[in-house]
Parts: structure tokens; C-alpha cells; sequence
């Protein structure tokens, strides 16, 4: 039997499993927050009052600050890219006539996840500190461009991806939203640690995902994992660009402001990769093939393999001058 032939065997043999996941890593709509639990009320007397406070709060937060914030939202709310994508993946049909399990938590997560870049723009549009034309011309330019996270069409490849993207995104969101509250923005740390909130119980459901494929796969999935890490782990926005620049050109300097600022560092990359090795328990899985012996081999040297290049790495540390803030945070 052919490998894709594996793949879908193993998704269709699961499906019944998904309500189960979205039962105990979703909430349920009437009882999730929403964006406007967090920014100020339109509707009330006091809304001009509000927002003046939150342009004043924020203006403690430093240019590497907003350009994190910045790149963070434009990567939210590229979510169109993402569902689509996800929507064509192996296994996870939504045009068979009868509610696929899969395709019901891709629609459930992306509704989860759209919140995020809900607020995030509105916060940043009332904040006042960036230009929103500049970032609108670049949320649109990526979902324009696309992206191609080396996953394919395959399942196996793709939960391995939103298994350690969503951790990552979890720890971005985190730090932003420690470093906020450190400078007295208490609102937009609270939004920040919540959206974290989210991405965390969305990758352990995906991390469960890939556990249960091992259960039925392990030599698929070991190897589909090794595969992965072997191209390295892309971000979802590594398609970033300006107004008037090339393709990746501002993620390549977002990602630098980021390592600089601490908030997602090669450090984190490592750290999520050796805690995926332990929860899937790659070291003693059993009934693996030759090739996929090999790929286990490879995965469990791959932290310290990494922690060497990284030590190596240099990181620049001017500041480059995106279009979408000001060199000192203001306009």
C-alpha cells in the first residue's frame, strides 16, 4: 500500500476520536472571550475617555516592543492562508456530504484563532503608535503571497508543524504580554496572555494528534517528524514583506528584533523540540522500521546538534527601520 494510501487509512481510522479533542482543547462559542471583552466599549459614554487611557499606556513600549506586535498580528491574521491549507490535507474532507470530524476542527480552531488578529489590529489601531496602512499593505501582501511550510499535503507533516508552531506562538504571545505588564500596560498584557492561553491548549490538542499517529504509524510518523526538523521548522509568516520589498525580506529583520528582544529565540526552538521528543516519547517507541530507526536516531541528537550551531550564531543588533513604526516607536 502506498504511503498516502497509509496516511488516509490511519485519519479516516481516527476521525471518531476528533470530537473527543474538540470537546477538551475548544471552548465553546457563548463561553470563549471575545475581543471586545478587552478594548473599549463603543457603545458606552466613557469610549473616548477609554481609548485616550490606552494610548497613554502604551506609550512606554519601546520600537522592537511594536514591531514584535506588529509582525505577531500580521501572522494572526494571515489565519484565511492557513484554514485553506489545512482544509486540503489529507484526511480532512469537507465535501464528502457528511460532517467530517477533521474538518469540523480546523473550522472550530480557525474560529478559536481568528479572535486573536481581531484584537491585536484593534488594539494596535487605537493605539496610535504604528502605521496601519504600511501593516495592512503587508497582511495583505502574505496572504497574497501565500505560504509553503514544507508540509504538503500530508497530515502526518502537518500536525508535527502546528504541534510546534502553536507552543512557539504561545511562547511570543507570553513575553509580549510579560514585558507589557512590566511597563504598567496591564490591558494589553492581560490580552496577550490570554491569546496565549489559547494557543497552548490548541498545541497540546495537536501534540495529541501526532501521539495517537504514532499509535497507529510509528514508523510514518517518526519519519514524517524527522523529515520536519530536517528542513527546519518555518514560521507561518516567513513569506513577510513591506510595501515595496521582496518576499521574506522584513521576516528575515522581524525575526532578528525578535532573538534581540528575547521573545522568540534558537534557544525556544530547541527547548520545544526536545519537549516534543519527551511527550511522544520518541526514545521507546516501538515497531520501527530501518528507516525509521534512523530517523529516531537523528531526532534524538538533533537538540544537542543545535544547541552547537547556536552557540555559533550571530545576531545583528542594530535596529532595522520597518515602514510600519517610527525608530522610536511613535509617528
Amino acid at each position: 500500500m502506498s504511503e498516502k494510501n497509509i496516511r488516509l487509512e490511519v485519519m479516516q481510522a481516527i476521525e471518531h476520536k476528533v470530537e473527543g479533542f474538540i470537546d477538551s482543547f475548544l471552548i465553546p462559542i457563548e463561553e470563549i472571550w471575545q475581543p471586545t471583552d478587552f478594548l473599549p466599549d463603543s457603545q458606552s459614554d466613557n469610549f473616548l475617555e477609554s481609548v485616550k487611557q490606552l494610548r497613554e499606556e502604551s506609550k512606554e513600549l519601546g520600537y522592537d516592543f511594536w514591531v514584535t506586535m506588529v509582525a505577531d498580528t500580521i501572522t494572526e491574521e494571515a489565519l484565511p492562508t492557513y484554514e485553506s491549507w489545512l482544509m486540503d490535507v489529507e484526511g480532512i474532507n469537507q465535501h464528502d456530504g457528511k460532517a467530517n470530524g477533521w474538518s469540523k476542527w480546523v473550522r472550530a480552531w480557525t474560529g478559536e484563532e481568528n479572535r486573536h488578529g481581531d484584537v491585536l489590529n484593534k488594539y494596535l489601531y487605537l493605539s496610535g503608535r504604528v502605521n496601519m496602512r504600511e501593516v495592512e499593505i503587508t497582511t495583505q501582501h502574505l496572504l497574497s503571497d501565500g505560504f509553503d511550510i514544507g508540509t504538503d499535503r500530508d497530515p502526518y507533516k502537518n500536525f508535527v508543524y502546528t504541534s510546534f508552531q502553536e507552543l512557539a506562538t504561545n511562547i511570543s504571545h507570553k513575553r509580549v504580554g510579560q514585558m507589557a505588564k512590566k511597563k504598567g500596560n496591564a490591558l494589553l498584557g492581560k490580552m496577550c496572555t490570554i491569546i496565549a492561553g489559547d494557543e497552548m491548549r490548541h498545541h497540546l490538542a495537536y501534540r495529541e494528534f501526532v501521539k495517537t499517529i504514532l499509535s497507529e504509524d510509528p514508523s510514518g510518523m517518526m519519519i514524517a517528524f524527522a523529515d520536519m526538523m530536517k528542513q527546519k521548522i518555518v514560521m507561518p509568516a516567513h513569506f513577510l514583506r513591506e510595501s515595496g520589498g521582496s518576499i521574506g525580506t522584513a521576516f528575515e529583520n522581524f525575526s532578528n528584533c525578535a532573538q534581540r528582544l528575547g521573545v522568540y529565540t534558537a534557544h525556544d526552538y530547541i527547548e520545544i523540540l526536545k519537549k516534543l521528543n519527551s511527550y511522544w516519547e520518541i526514545d521507546t517507541v516501538r515497531s520501527l522500521n530501518d528507516e525509521a530507526q534512523k530517523a529516531r536516531d537523528y531526532l534524538m541528537k538533533l537538540p544537542a546538534r543545535l544547541l552547537r550551531i547556536s552557540e555559533r550564531m550571530k545576531f545583528p543588533e542594530d535596529q532595522y527601520n520597518f515602514k510600519w513604526v517610527e525608530a522610536n516607536g511613535r509617528l
